[in-house]
C-alpha cells in the first residue's frame, strides 16, 4: 500500500520576551543604552551583574534574555536549573530573523535613537549581533562583541553597517584561539569599517580588563565617558 509523503508544516504564534532594565543616573538625554546580549547556557540576570561593572552607573543596561531554554545544573532554587539560549544549527534562519526582531523591539521600547545605542554580545551572541548591524545599519551607533565569533558566511556576504565595532579577544580562550581571532580585525574592515580590536589575558570569560578598552571606545565613538 502506497503513504502518501510526510508533510513538513509549521505556523507562529506570539512569543513572550523577557529583558531586564537598570536605569542609569545620568539625565536621559546624555545617558547612552547598553542593549547586552548573554551566551549560551546563560540568563539576564547574569549578564547584568558581568556588564555593570565595565559601563558603571551612569548609563543604562538593558539585558535581554534568549529565547530557548535550556536546563543547567543549579541549585535547589528552580530559577538557577534554567538558562536561555540564541540559536542552533536547525534552521537557524528563524533564529536569526527572532534574535532581530527582539533586538529591533527593545530599542522602541526603551526609545532609545542610534546615537545612544549600544549593542554588546558575549559569546554565543556576537556573531548574530554582527549579522544584526549588517542587516539593520543604521539601528545602533556601536556594536561590541567579547569572547565570540564571527558568521560563518561572513566573507561570503557583502551587507556593509555603519556602526563602530570593538571586538575583545582572550589569549587563552577555548573556543577562539588566537589562531583564529588574530583574522578578526582584517575581516570585519571588509564590511564595518570603524573597527578596534583588543586582545587580553585569560580564558572565554568577560574579563575585568575589557573595562579600560571599552570606557576608551565609547568614548571616542560616543564623545561620552563612562
Amino acid at each position: 500500500m502506497h503513504r502518501p509523503a510526510i508533510e513538513t508544516r509549521a505556523f507562529e504564534l506570539p512569543l513572550r520576551c523577557r529583558y531586564l532594565v537598570r536605569p542609569g543616573t545620568a539625565p536621559p538625554e546624555r545617558s547612552l543604552v547598553f542593549l547586552a546580549l548573554h551566551g549560551h547556557a546563560m540568563t539576564p540576570e547574569l549578564m547584568l551583574g558581568l556588564t555593570a561593572p565595565l559601563i558603571g552607573d551612569e548609563h543604562t543596561i538593558a539585558t535581554l534574555q534568549g529565547p530557548y531554554q535550556i536546563w543547567v545544573n543549579g541549585d535547589d532554587t528552580p530559577r538557577s536549573k534554567v538558562a536561555f539560549h540564541w540559536s542552533t544549527s536547525f534552521e537557524p534562519e528563524h533564529s536569526r530573523r527572532l534574535h532581530q526582531q527582539m533586538i529591533l523591539r527593545v530599542l522602541e521600547e526603551c526609545r532609545v535613537d542610534q546615537a545612544r545605542a549600544v549593542l554588546v554580545g558575549y559569546s554565543q551572541s556576537v556573531s548574530l549581533n554582527y549579522r544584526f548591524v549588517c542587516a539593520h545599519p543604521d539601528a545602533v551607533r556601536g556594536v561590541i562583541g567579547i569572547c565570540g565569533g564571527l558568521p560563518g558566511d561572513w566573507d561570503q556576504e557583502t551587507a556593509r553597517s555603519n556602526a563602530a565595532a570593538l571586538h575583545i579577544c582572550t589569549r587563552e580562550d577555548q573556543y577562539y584561539p588566537t589562531q583564529v581571532t588574530d583574522t578578526y580585525a582584517e575581516r570585519l574592515r571588509r564590511r564595518i569599517a570603524d573597527v578596534e580590536v583588543h586582545t587580553l589575558e585569560g580564558g572565554h570569560r568577560i574579563p575585568s580588563a575589557a573595562a579600560g578598552p571599552i570606557r576608551a571606545w565609547v568614548e571616542r565613538v560616543y564623545g561620552t565617558p563612562l
